[in-house]
């Protein structure tokens, strides 16, 4: 699906996890820790949900870049280019299922069309985005 030179989509929702130390493995503790150190301020988790050109709707991949981010796609192919699309997720469910764990809590959301990779031209026009609790 990805690979670095090409990590671009023509839409993406972006949502970041905030760094819980009770909830997290010794292992992930000191990547995390590593790569705080090398970054700087990073998430402990992302997903990513994004709209690619190939990839199957419902695929969830991780990042080229880092484990700690979760690519989920939510549209793929051409077919409805130039059409409004509505979206409608279950973030933690999403967390689960991409990272097999209790999700820590969303500490960031970015809004982004995104070409600096592969320099393509692409536009996406974002309306109406919402985050709601589910009732169980």
């Amino acid at each position: 699906m990805t690979c670095k030179t090409g990590d671009d989509y023509p839409a993406r929702l972006y949502i970041t996890f905030a760094y819980d130390p009770d909830k997290v493995s010794l292992g992930k503790k000191f990547r995390f820790k590593a790569g705080q150190a090398i970054f700087g301020d990073i998430p402990i988790g992302a997903l990513n949900y994004i709209w690619d050109r190939n990839t199957p709707i419902g695929t969830i991949v991780e990042s080229d870049y880092t484990d700690f981010a979760q690519m989920v796609v939510v549209e793929s192919g051409t077919q409805k280019v130039g059409r409004w699309v509505s979206e409608e997720r279950n973030i933690y469910e999403d967390y689960k299922l991409a990272f097999v764990e209790e999700p820590p809590l969303m500490n960031g959301v970015a809004i982004l069309t995104d070409t600096d990779n592969t320099k393509e031209p692409a536009t996406a026009y974002y309306v109406d985005s919402r985050f709601a609790k589910v009732e169980k």
